[in-house]
């Protein structure tokens, strides 16, 4: 996942988390930034040892949650609560699920 490429260009891949029921599926982005913004998330990175994906990455979920439409739509998602009838116990089995047909 990590094909960064200073040299030939300024474009950045980073990676999203989103998360999805419990699981974490993560996104390929690319990212466009000036050179002094590239160099600035390097050191950035370097000093708090993690990668410039990991930095973006969790700057963008920083800014994601500071936001009043993440919090408005996660509070109206937990009043959802259960559905009727729908529950763990009527999945497929993984075997189930990846069985050929």
């Amino acid at each position: 996942m990590r094909s960064f490429s200073w040299l030939q260009s300024t474009a950045l891949q980073t990676v999203l988390v989103c998360s999805c029921y419990t699981d974490t599926v993560l996104k390929n982005v690319t990212i466009t930034l000036t050179e002094e913004a590239a160099l600035w998330a390097r050191k950035k990175a370097a000093e708090e040892n993690t990668s410039v994906s990991k930095l973006v990455g969790s700057m963008l979920e920083d800014r994601m949650r500071q936001s009043d439409g993440y919090w408005r739509a996660y509070r109206k998602w937990k009043r959802i609560g259960d559905f009727k009838g729908m529950d763990a116990s009527h999945r497929l089995s993984r075997e189930d699920a990846h069985a050929r047909r």
